[in-house]
């Protein structure tokens, strides 16, 4: 790149967009679930599985990637295929802080207009977006009260001391066959997160780098113990 080539960045407004779904029935057990698709996927899956996972006395939110490409190349007469996703290594600043606004911006609206106290919000995610809710919740604590990560990594820069102590109960669940996330790699997650979390629970299953079936008998557990429901 010639050396008189000059950097700039701006910031521009973003349409971002999340499903809900709402129980017809809310009480004081009621628990409001943020939850992230991974790389490629999309909000409506993402809200059928976190809605199977915890059950339905809660509400569920997806939130929808800010970028979007192309799944295929689609041929004519073919309708292509969007996915979504999180962001790319050489922007991660900015995806961090966009990633932080998004979840803070849907937190906020749904806690008014359902009246739950942050102690009642977990935020869960799967693959790609795991690392950035662990930072969100070492950035922002008191936000949440639970997080839960599936087949995703810790961050890299986890151990430096920018990040605070995280007040949410981290819940990791890795796979066996994970071809993202090795269990050479994944079993050394649970003495990384207590670096900064002294509430971890980690779970091994078998399979590879999908959302597990079995889920819902790791997290709903888990909830009950954290959130009292």
């Amino acid at each position: 790149m010639p050396r008189n080539t000059e950097h700039h960045t701006f910031s521009a407004r973003l349409d971002c967009r999340y499903l809900l779904r709402v129980p017809e029935q809310m009480d004081g057990s009621t628990v409001l679930v943020l939850a992230l698709h991974g790389y490629s996927s999309n909000p409506e899956d993402m809200l059928r599985l976190t809605a199977g996972m915890v059950g339905d006395r809660h509400i569920v939110a997806s939130l929808q990637a800010p970028n979007q490409h192309y799944l295929n190349q689609g041929q004519p007469g073919v309708e292509p295929v969007i996915g979504y996703n999180w962001g790319v290594r050489d922007h991660w600043g900015s995806v961090v802080r966009l990633h932080h606004d998004m979840v803070l911006e849907v937190l906020a609206a749904l806690r008014g207009r359902f009246g739950i106290p942050a102690a009642r919000c977990m935020l869960t995610g799967f693959s790609q977006p795991v690392g950035l809710n662990y930072r969100f919740a070492a950035t922002w604590p008191g936000e949440v009260r639970g997080v839960a990560g599936i087949c995703g990594g810790v961050p890299r820069d986890w151990e430096e001391d920018k990040y605070q102590t995280v007040t949410a109960a981290l819940l990791h669940i890795s796979r066996q066959e994970d071809e993202f996330y090795r269990p050479e790699v994944s079993l050394t997650f649970p003495e990384r997160l207590r670096k900064h979390a002294s509430d971890v629970e980690f779970h091994l299953l078998p399979g590879g780098h999908r959302f597990p079936s079995g889920a819902r008998h790791i997290v709903q557990p888990w909830m009950e113990r954290v959130f009292a429901v």
